[in-house]
């Protein structure tokens, strides 16, 4: 007899429904599973066949019975262990050994050989394809069902085993729907407010709250020591939280990954910090088959590189279009996709490699070659792609013994100003889009200035040390200090505090 259920593949950050068609018919004992699977899903085999007599019922490998798995669409490679769940109903079923309606329901999870079901990953993303197929239930393993419960329209289903999987299907135990609003409270959203815990820097500290304020990348040099990777790890608590929208790209990415800590929406600022051994691939995203990468990980929230010039050149220059563009395209020979990566850049580096060029009390040992070398890792491209530069110098020791926290920018007073900023870009673009994100248009109606800001950006790029690029980034940084001070319009003001964040090669 031949049955037919749904279950789900992921390709890229999207689910795609596998139709799983399951023939068994009196012959020589075999189980065939045809469908272009990988080692994993031709393995499915053995631990079906054991949780289905963990769960009570006679396995197709003690019987005189052909079973042929059929998992479409065909030209699609089939990875990973989802499948064992849809496997064994559908065998079940076929040989008629349980009996219930598989419509509008799919199926997913990996079985253990005692018929546990193991977890999965990107259940948000099965649940999203639910919603769009117009399926209306969706069972999987329990400890994912509250994830995939955040898809609104879906019944998620959760299930420890195969056996109650069985009864739940055959009506002879009720099995409540995941909760929404238990899911939601699960993950709650706790900011710290270390910013004013900093000893000095407030030139740093205020060159964040642009940052955060209008979602601008920022590289920042100085001797080791200084703040540079503390100040970096407070930039997203002064950022608002993610709104809904964004929270659910962020779950869909870490669903995906396997790397959602809790059962919720994630609702804190992605911050990734991959180490400078780090990979092409593993930084923009790649592999057979392509998975997301750091950038991507870092989508809506902060990618930070510290020791930047150890980094690979190639991964360096990969960024260069996420940067622009918001996403990377991620093509191989079978595969193609396109991942989202809007994020806000933080770079750190020494100034040479003793880290000492330009101390006035420390002398520097580097060759001018050793220096050149050193910064040569940051190109002129990429540069041209950086919004703000600024240099954090050695802090004195008065300021390190102070045990007062900063009044002038505690974590508060800096997060309330920056969300007060992003209110007025929510209100301006009518999104959650920010003054970084803005085009070519919309820096032209928005960030309109007055004679005296024309005359002096116009000297700075009549001087050729400001490219086309480097004057619309400059005015969409003037714009965002221009929003934390509450002016309606660009002043000049606002325009030279922008230019001062450009290093002297580029201004």
């Amino acid at each position: 007899m031949l049955s037919k259920i749904f279950s789900a593949a992921i390709t890229g950050l999207d689910a795609q429904l596998i139709e799983v068609e399951v023939d068994a018919s009196y012959g020589l004992r075999k189980f065939d599973v045809v469908g272009l699977p990988d080692k994993s899903v031709q393995e499915a085999k053995e631990r079906v066949g054991a949780a289905i007599e963990s769960a009570g019922f006679k396995p197709p490998h003690h019987e005189p019975v052909k079973v042929l798995v059929s998992l479409a669409p065909a030209d699609l490679k089939k990875e990973g262990t989802l499948y064992d769940l849809p496997i064994a109903l559908g065998y079940l079923l076929a040989d008629k050994k349980i009996k219930f309606d598989p419509a509008g329901k799919i199926f997913l999870g990996e079985l253990a050989l005692d018929g546990r079901l193991r977890p999965a990953k990107g259940a948000v993303c099965f649940a999203i394809a639910c919603r769009q197929k117009g399926i209306k239930e969706i069972i999987l393993p329990k400890i994912n069902a509250h994830e995939a419960s955040l898809i609104k329209g879906v019944r998620a289903i959760g299930v420890e085993t195969l056996g109650q999987a069985i009864n739940y299907l055959e009506g002879k135990i009720s099995i409540e729907p995941a909760s929404e609003k238990a899911s939601s409270e699960s993950n709650e959203h706790e900011t710290g407010n270390g910013l004013e815990l900093i000893a000095g820097q407030e030139s740093a500290k205020r060159a964040l709250e642009i940052v955060a304020g209008g979602g601008h990348n920022l590289s920042m040099w100085g001797p080791p020591g200084t703040g540079k990777t503390l100040l970096a790890k407070t930039l997203p608590e002064i950022i608002p939280p993610l709104s809904f929208e964004e929270s659910l790209e962020v779950t869909k990415i870490y669903s995906v990954c396997g790397l959602l800590s809790g059962e919720s929406l994630v609702v804190k600022r992605p911050f990734r910090a991959p180490h400078h051994t780090t990979s092409d691939a593993a930084l923009i995203g790649g592999g057979n088959p392509p998975r997301p990468g750091e950038i991507t990980l870092a989508h809506r929230g902060v990618l930070f590189l510290d020791e930047f010039p150890e980094f690979h050149r190639d991964a360096l220059e990969a960024l260069r279009q996420p940067i622009e563009e918001g996403s990377i395209n991620v093509l191989r020979a079978r595969h193609a996709m396109a991942l989202p990566a809007r994020f806000m850049l933080v770079l750190a580096s020494n100034p040479c490699p003793c880290g000492n060029f330009g101390n006035p009390e420390k002398p520097c040992v580097c060759s001018p070659s050793q220096i050149r070398m050193y910064r040569k890792k940051l190109s002129g491209p990429l540069m041209d792609r950086i919004d703000l530069f600024i240099n954090v110098p050695a802090v004195k020791y008065d300021k390190l013994a102070n045990d007062e926290p900063s009044r002038q920018n505690s974590g508060q007073e800096a997060r309330a100003r920056v969300c007060f900023c992003r209110n007025i870009q929510k209100t301006r673009f009518n999104s959650d889009k920010t003054n970084a994100e803005m085009d070519i248009g919309q820096i032209k109606r928005f960030c309109r200035i007055d004679t005296n800001s024309e005359q002096l950006l116009k000297a700075a790029v009549n001087s050729s040390k400001l490219s086309a690029r480097g004057y619309h980034r400059v005015l969409k940084v003037s714009r965002t200090i221009a929003d934390l001070d509450g002016e309606p319009n660009i002043l000049i003001n606002h325009i030279s505090e922008a230019l001062s964040y450009r290093p002297p090669e580029l201004i």
